[in-house]
């Protein structure tokens, strides 16, 4: 089961790395010399890659993981470990080792500036994926 935002959620949470990757090769085209053009390359690629990741940020369950896409990384938690999920959300997992851990669900957090639809959706999906956690 896959679990993404809204595609203006998801559009919106591109926007973070596009905006300035578009500044950036704005720089490029006006820069002077080799090392300032060198250096705004890496800062449009690492934007770039925020703003794909921003655009697939979700969870997907599968039957024996969930995999947890975030802007910077992908974490992948064993269902047998998991021992809860928030309503913040985020997932509080235990490690074989049973170290206590906390991944935090970045495509579903809310913000008081959400318009209704949004917010409805992101609970929708919340409750979707505590269904399946305790399954």
């Amino acid at each position: 089961m896959e679990l993404s935002p809204l595609t203006l959620n998801r559009l919106a949470n591109s926007a973070l790395g596009a905006g300035p990757a578009a500044g950036g090769i704005a720089y490029v085209a006006q820069a002077d010399d080799a090392l300032s053009r060198l250096a705004a390359c890496f800062a449009v690629i690492g934007f770039a890659v925020i703003a794909v990741r921003g655009y697939r940020l979700g969870v997907r369950c599968q039957h024996a993981t969930l995999v947890i896409r975030g802007y910077l990384r992908t974490r992948v938690i064993a269902r047998e470990s998991i021992t809860e999920i928030t309503d913040f959300p985020a997932v509080r997992w235990t490690t074989r080792s049973g170290r206590q851990r906390w991944t935090p669900i970045t495509a579903f957090m809310t913000s008081s500036g959400e318009i209704s639809a949004t917010r409805l959706h992101k609970e929708r999906v919340l409750g979707k994926l505590q269904r399946w956690a305790r399954w």
